[in-house]
């Protein structure tokens, strides 16, 4: 297990370095950063005083040796929005994405497998029927369209919840529902799917002749063996939160998060939050995907970590 989580560290070292790397290069290749991160009144002396500054006047090799070398130190400059250095920008709005995210896609694992346990005990009745629809409800509709929606609803007409920004639960409630509805209805569909498999299984016919309550053998039996396949989705889901849900649930609720960071730093030209912003977030993935294994092959130690 050591070797396996060493092994997946220095790889997952290896892709963060190649993804953040691959930012630099395409920043520098499709148009020129100082005209990006400057106003277009300004001269020709002042642009090549501000590349001087910032080391954009260097080679592009010499730059980007400079680069690996800050990725070491996570020295990725000084934020030319902020005004202070990147990486603080980014761990101090690191933890309002967690936030968010934790909360919505716990809400979604807790609501989920109910759900989806009681739809799969009568396959085809009103429960499930309404379960799927709801599911595919869920999944149907675009995160940004139902955030609006839910503004209109709960913050514009009904004055129920604050329409944007952060500060109290409430802040959290339409942006966490959100960002949960899509998980949510996935998950929920994999635990039935899963389930009646499960219980169409031999054993679980065996532990009913024997006169073992159905409560029982969920508990004891199919919930446990459908964790591998729950973890699996919801360590995607997972990684799509914090790759992509979060931008844009967090641009329509203004949530101060790094999804929203990454959007106002593009529209500033600010490179250096972007390459910290990549960097960070491509960390954390690979992370998630070394600790999803490691849970795996805790719950069945038949999984082979290869």
């Amino acid at each position: 297990m050591l070797e396996f989580i060493v092994r997946r560290l220095v790889q997952g070292f290896l892709v963060v370095i190649g993804v953040t790397a691959t930012v630099f290069v395409v920043t520098r290749l499709v148009g020129d950063p100082v005209a990006l991160m400057l106003p277009l009144s300004a001269s020709a002396a002042q642009r090549a005083a501000f590349a001087a500054q910032i080391g954009l006047d260097q080679p592009i090799a010499t730059q980007f040796l400079r680069f690996l070398g800050d990725i070491l130190t996570l020295d990725f400059g000084n934020s030319i929005w902020q005004r202070r250095p990147a990486i603080d920008v980014v761990f101090e709005r690191l933890p309002n994405t967690m936030l968010l995210i934790v909360t919505g896609l716990g809400a979604a694992v807790l609501l989920s497998v109910p759900l989806g346990a009681v739809a799969a005990l009568r396959p085809g009745g009103v429960v499930d029927r309404l379960t799927m629809s709801v599911g595919l409800l869920g999944l149907a509709m675009p995160q940004f369209w139902l955030g609006l929606v839910a503004i209109m609803i709960f913050a514009v007409t009904l004055k129920w919840l604050p329409t944007s920004g952060m500060g109290t639960v409430a802040h959290i409630v339409l942006p966490a529902a959100t960002l949960a509805m899509t998980p949510l209805a996935r998950f929920t569909m994999m635990v039935r799917a899963a389930m009646i498999d499960e219980l169409n299984k031999p054993y679980v016919k065996t532990a009913r002749a024997k006169g073992l309550g159905l409560t029982r053998i969920l508990r004891m039996h199919t919930l446990r063996n459908i964790m591998v396949p729950f973890i699996s989705i919801s360590g995607w889901e997972l990684i799509t939160a914090l790759s992509g849900y979060t931008v844009v649930v967090e641009s329509v609720f203004g949530w101060p998060g790094l999804g929203l960071t990454a959007v106002q730093a593009i529209q500033r030209g600010d490179l250096f939050l972007m390459q910290a912003i990549v960097f960070v977030i491509a960390f954390l993935i690979v992370l998630i995907g070394i600790v999803l294994d490691v849970l795996s092959k805790a719950i069945d130690p038949r999984i082979e970590l290869n």
